[in-house]
């Protein structure tokens, strides 16, 4: 009986596709990488042979996939991963773990979240390298888990029910005034008398807060749109409003504001997430047992809320 079955394409073939797709062209990824472009070419034109199709097309803006280059690189990253998956499931986490951990997290949690962890994983496991990327700029942790550019991320837990979520402390949101205010606790009414200061509408803290205020029928005077938090922070120390913000995102608090608990308490769902298939190899399984085993201990909220309290600072990122 003769043997019908297709030639498959190779890792390398699926490797080069990838690369110059993230990198948006065949120079880039040559340059990123380190080989030739010669050889990316014929890489991707035999893996094109194979498909019978176009599966990279050049734009003015630079090579993105075509309709079915698209299809083709979602089954690429999950071969080329499960490649590499097949020798990390090999390890033992008794026998030293090795190889390079990539973890995607917003500023505020890696900040203050994930450095005990990272300094009791890399004494635990030293021939790993733990690499932070930064899921504000990267256009969110999630996507990064599910594409396979970021092994586990800190995510917001109700936005990936897809994902394996290990929970983490909610992040409380807390009002922001200037220090003159004083710390009498703050009410619906004085929320929705004060111009309010947000981030971006597109933004879940956005959408997250005013579904909150909406909710207890809080008209708003006034809203304004920032991107950055320390810009935020600093027009409300200047007396151009006020604002609703998570508390990681606050810390440290800047000189001359106060944060108080809003009349009712709203935080954000944080957890660390990986992929269901993935969430068992002993490198991904070790990390999250170190930031669950790390955690910084909760603050116990005040009889009579008080100004935010600054924490001992947390071990720096190298």
């Amino acid at each position: 009986m003769t043997d019908r079955t297709p030639p498959a394409p190779s890792l390398a073939q699926l490797r080069a596709l990838i690369a110059v797709a993230d990198a948006g062209g065949f120079g880039e990824a040559a340059a990123e990488y380190g080989v030739s472009q010669s050889s990316l070419s014929e890489a991707v034109a035999k893996l094109e042979a194979l498909a019978g199709r176009p599966l990279l097309r050049r734009t003015p803006g630079g090579t993105v996939p075509t309709e079915a280059g698209a299809r083709v690189l979602t089954h690429a990253r999950a071969a080329v991963q499960a490649a590499a998956d097949a020798l990390l499931a090999a390890q033992e986490e008794n026998g030293g773990l090795s190889g390079t951990l990539r973890v995607a997290s917003m500023r505020s949690a890696a900040t203050h979240l994930l450095p005990p962890a990272l300094a009791a994983f890399r004494a635990r496991h030293p021939r790993v390298t733990v690499a932070l990327l930064d899921s504000d700029a990267g256009g969110g942790g999630a996507p990064a888990v599910r594409s396979g550019r970021a092994d586990l991320a800190v995510i917001l837990a109700d936005e990936a029910p897809d994902l394996r979520l290990s929970p983490l402390p909610p992040d409380e949101y807390l009002f922001v005034a200037p220090a003159a205010r004083g710390t009498h606790p703050v009410t619906l009414a004085e929320l929705g008398a004060a111009p309010l200061i947000l981030p971006p509408h597109l933004d879940s803290c956005y959408r997250r807060i005013r579904t909150y205020l909406a909710a207890r029928g809080v008209s708003l005077t006034a809203v304004s749109e920032v991107e950055q938090d320390s810009v935020i922070l600093s027009m409300v120390g200047h007396g151009l409003g006020v604002t609703v913000m998570p508390r990681l995102a606050l810390l440290p608090l800047p000189p001359g504001l106060v944060a108080l608990p809003l009349p009712e308490p709203l935080a954000r769902p944080l957890a660390l997430a990986a992929l269901p298939h993935r969430a068992g190899l002993p490198v991904i399984r070790a990390f999250t047992q170190a930031v669950l085993s790390h955690l910084p201990v909760p603050e116990l909220p005040a009889k009579e809320p008080g100004p935010l309290p600054v924490p001992v600072s947390a071990p720096p990122l190298n």
